[in-house]
């Protein structure tokens, strides 16, 4: 029997020794318990969406001889009355796929009230406690929607402070800060699955003009308009996106500038919108245009949809209301026919004692007359003269 030859040794060199066997490390952190409590949680969020996923498309009146319509999405229809309740849907979906959010532990986020409304109805509804931090100034009517649906409100003086006392209150508590600012463009799913780009295009299907011209997004977190702005470049749309920025928020500067560094240090009076900071999850390179709106005019623009429609909005809805109405009034000078989509954020109801309240308008040195002759005007003769 023949046998295999030996590798040989050059002189001087060392046979090396045989490699040690290492054992494999294995370490198996399976939990069934927590596993059927996540599986139960989604299956509650993927519930409410079920259930609750679309809203309804109204129509603001314009003359017929325009040739154009304008639409709002009334997002106000959600169980939690805002825009937002579809932003916390995502935002605990990624918290909870991901593992961050666990039985018992407090969900925390920075917010300036209908993010937070939303998601204290997200947390009762898989049984977890909420912790919103948030501005002093935020509306009395919020701080009680977040408490009657089981969560606790956390009260800051300078609200340039919420992120870092949301990230202090995690910590120290075991929860998870939810961060909406940073992951609100990542937790939805921008290509489809019902969002709310799709649902404007699914419902605008069968008007005269289905594809429309323009859609204005206002920008808190800056995630709605990225989903939107994302949904028509993948479906190859002519659409153009418009973000309008209120006073005192620096997306627009930032924007304009190209600088993300960009800061200011005064509040927004518009709830809901405008941020201290270039947020995360906004996107400047998805954004055709933006305009900064006077507070002003889009508290002229609530009222005058009061008028037009017989529903009362937040202010943010008026800040997109004003440009989509520019925008509109361009259209008409043009000789061009179209749709134009905005959004109708949250309800009016939350803001008695602000945008509906002469006495606040005046504390805070706002005349909103000029504004609402413009939109008089406009909607009488086309002509807009701002």
């Amino acid at each position: 029997m023949s046998t295999a030859p030996q590798p040989q040794s050059r002189p001087g060199q060392q046979t090396p020794a045989s490699a040690p066997v290492l054992p494999t490390v294995d370490v198996d952190r399976s939990d069934p318990e927590y596993r059927d409590w996540l599986n139960e949680a989604v299956r509650k969020v993927q519930a409410d969406a079920n259930r609750t996923a679309d809203t309804h498309l109204l129509r603001f009146p314009l003359p017929e001889r325009w040739g154009i319509d304008l639409y709002l999405k009334d997002e106000s229809t959600h169980p939690t009355g805002s825009l937002k309740h579809r932003l916390a849907r995502s935002l605990f979906l990624y918290g909870l796929c991901n593992g961050w959010i666990r039985p018992g532990k407090p969900v925390i986020e920075s917010s300036s009230g209908s993010t937070a409304v939303s998601e204290a109805y997200f947390a009762s509804l898989i049984g977890v406690p909420f912790i919103a931090v948030m501005p002093a100034t935020t509306s009395p009517e919020k701080t009680r929607l977040i408490e009657f649906h089981g969560g606790t409100c956390h009260l800051v003086q300078d609200p340039r402070t919420v992120y870092e006392v949301s990230a202090r209150l995690a910590a120290e508590s075991g929860g998870h800060y939810m961060d909406q600012f940073t992951y609100a463009e990542r937790a939805t799913d921008w290509r489809g699955n019902n969002n709310i780009a799709e649902s404007i295009y699914q419902q605008l299907r069968l008007e005269r003009y289905p594809e429309p011209a323009w859609i204005v997004a206002t920008a808190g977190t800056g995630g709605t308009s990225a989903t939107i702005a994302r949904y028509v470049h993948y479906m190859q749309y002519d659409t153009r996106i418009c973000v309008p920025d209120p006073e005192n928020s620096c997306f627009f500067d930032g924007w304009l500038t190209g600088d993300a560094e960009t800061h200011c240090t005064t509040a927004s009076r518009i709830e809901g919108i405008g941020r201290p900071r270039m947020e995360p999850s906004f996107v400047p390179g998805a954004i055709d245009r933006m305009m900064k709106v006077p507070d002003a005019a889009s508290v002229a623009a609530v009222r005058a949809l009061e008028r037009a429609i017989g529903r009362k909005a937040g202010g943010s809805t008026g800040t997109g209301l004003w440009s989509a109405l520019k925008i509109v009034a361009e259209m008409v000078a043009e000789g061009r026919t179209g749709s134009v989509v905005t959004l109708l954020c949250d309800p009016g109801d939350r803001y008695l004692d602000k945008y509906y309240s002469d006495d606040w308008l005046a504390a805070q040195g706002l005349d909103i007359a000029p504004y609402a002759r413009t939109i008089e005007h406009f909607l009488a003769t086309g002509s807009w003269e701002a």
